[in-house]
């Protein structure tokens, strides 16, 4: 994942800006679809490494850095709400899911 973050980025700038300015028309019941919330989740929740600085805390903090610039709350707040999303999962796989093919390399 050495060049793979590099490629995250424009991903992520896509996906916030695509969120904050094409699927606020299409709400549900007034909520918004949350893509970097799901890309974040689904990458710490999938990703094998067990270094502290993955890419899934990569993906949290740059997708909360775009999430925050296009976005009228207080600059940090989608920070800490990804990064803590991420921490938790990373935890809760490590504590309690148990994944043969992490066993396996």
């Amino acid at each position: 994942m050495k060049y793979g973050k590099f490629l995250l980025l424009p991903l992520l700038y896509a996906l916030a800006l695509l969120q904050s300015s094409f699927l606020v028309h299409f709400s549900l019941f007034g909520v918004v679809p949350n893509l970097i919330v799901v890309l974040t989740a689904a990458w710490s929740f999938l990703e094998m490494e067990k270094k502290l600085f993955s890419a899934a805390l990569f993906c949290a903090v740059a997708g909360g850095f775009f999430l925050d610039i296009f976005s009228s709350r207080p600059f940090g707040f989608y920070i800490v709400m990804l990064v803590a999303i991420a921490f938790f999962i990373k935890f809760f796989v490590r504590q309690y899911v148990r994944n043969p093919f992490r066993e396996r390399i």
